[in-house]
């Protein structure tokens, strides 16, 4: 564009009302996160999916992950084109702009590089060695009424429980077998997808494997930088009270939706500090990504001897993606990809109490801690609040001791300690779309003796 030209549009922006700036600043910052919510996606569907041996395109994405997102982002996202070099992945979103742009490095997974990213200008991210695929699972027969376990599960794929709702991955597991598994076409056992809220599950049991090892005291206020001044009151805020949502600081939306971080190439340590105090510690529950976010950075200083993926791999979980911001810090609130098989697995891990293949990796009671109702619960809906996992408690026809990993697009990981049983739903369901966890997991039981 030539100067003369660019000179009359800024004279004609400045002439705009402050209502249509706010409007146009606001478009323009809907497409740039709608531009990194498809590099990323894109990005992380497809590399996950190469490392772990399964393929994916571009077109299947489209169709499953990028189908019932975020209202503002639909039509954006669905109109903008990706393009793909190497371990780029690129998405245009203003002539006037450089593209979003998504790396990956292998070992570790996507980042969605910050806005105004040029290539070769970030730090540079070595690949992190990871263990090579584990031995499967064993199989078996369920113990109870085959037919009836097939059919549930069939049910979820019919949309039996929740119209319009997509399951792509279902695997029931009994007394540590794999009694029943299905996918829906393009997806399969070694077909990572985004796990959502269900890594905030993951992160508390990286936590819990930093207090096995003597690291971390759950209950000693969370060690994070921007709080340790003279006079702060949020120096007082413990990692438990972030794990169990009753940090008490002020969150904007249900949720506290992170998206300048999720998709806007903001870090962790810029997005999650910054908020006030709104409440007492520990007196008020409200969910919110950054408390999550939070109690992973009071864990950090771990990381660099213990990353995620070290337990990941322990667990035979190598299909799984702990991925970061462009500085570097976890996203354990949202953003992991992996396989239905190794969320399974996880399951398997507290059914054992924290113990895999004769090593204890969590702290004896681990379970019990994070299924304790310790803190303020959800003043609504039926399901209670642990540290990091859900608590079936209030569903009715689910034992009392049923807790679980949830997560947007209807993610589940159900764990039922009395029955020996875990439960895995992967889908990619359209927002106003729920699956009806509590009936799903209730008729998978009453299938299994």
């Amino acid at each position: 564009m030539k100067i003369a030209s660019r000179v009359l549009v800024l004279a004609a922006v400045l002439a705009l009302p402050t209502t249509v700036l706010a409007q146009t600043e606001a478009s323009a910052n809907h497409r740039a996160l709608a531009a990194g919510y498809k590099a990323l996606t894109v990005c992380s569907a497809l590399h996950t999916a190469r490392a772990a041996g399964a393929e994916r395109t571009v077109a299947s994405v489209e169709a499953n992950e990028l189908v019932g997102i975020y209202p503002e982002l639909q039509s954006l996202v669905g109109a903008m084109k990706v393009e793909m070099a190497g371990d780029l992945v690129t998405v245009a979103w203003d002539q006037a702009a450089p593209p979003r742009v998504a790396t990956w490095t292998d070992g570790r997974g996507c980042v969605i590089e910050p806005m105004g990213y040029v290539r070769d200008s970030a730090p540079e991210r070595a690949s992190l060695a990871r263990r090579a695929s584990a031995p499967d699972m064993p199989t078996a027969r369920p113990k109870g009424n085959a037919r009836a376990l097939e059919a549930a599960v069939a049910r979820a794929f019919d949309q039996g429980f929740g119209a319009g709702t997509n399951t792509t991955g279902v695997v029931v597991m009994q007394g540590g077998k794999r009694v029943a598994e299905r996918y829906a076409p393009d997806f399969g056992p070694n077909t990572p997808q985004r796990t959502w809220s269900v890594a905030k599950s993951l992160a508390g049991t990286v936590i819990g494997a930093a207090v096995q090892r003597g690291e971390l005291d759950v209950k000693a206020p969370a060690a994070i930088a921007n709080w340790n001044r003279p006079g702060d009151p949020r120096a007082a805020i413990t990692v438990d009270a972030l794990m169990r949502m009753s940090s008490g600081l002020t969150s904007d939306t249900a949720g506290n939706r992170t998206d300048a971080l999720y998709f806007g190439g903001t870090a962790a340590d810029e997005q999650a500090p910054g908020w006030p105090l709104l409440a007492p510690v520990g007196t008020v529950y409200r969910y919110a990504n950054n408390d999550t976010l939070l109690a992973v950075m009071a864990a950090a200083s771990t990381f660099e001897a213990h990353p995620p993926a070290e337990l990941f791999d322990a667990l035979g979980m190598t299909h799984t993606w702990a991925e970061t911001d462009w500085r570097g810090n976890y996203i354990l609130s949202s953003q992991v990809w992996t396989t239905a098989r190794d969320l399974a697995r996880f399951g398997q891990l507290y059914l054992q109490d924290g113990v895999w293949e004769g090593e204890r990796l969590l702290p004896q009671g681990w379970r019990d801690y994070v299924t304790a109702p310790a803190g303020p619960q959800p003043p609504t809906g039926d399901f209670g609040y642990g540290a990091t996992f859900w608590l079936l408690n209030r569903s009715e026809g689910v034992p009392a001791d049923t807790f679980a990993a949830f997560g947007n697009r209807g993610q589940y990981v159900v764990i039922v300690p009395s029955r020996q049983v875990v439960i895995v739903r992967r889908g990619e369901d359209p927002a106003g779309k729920p699956f009806d966890v509590a009936a799903f997991a209730r008729s998978v039981l009453e299938s299994l003796d």
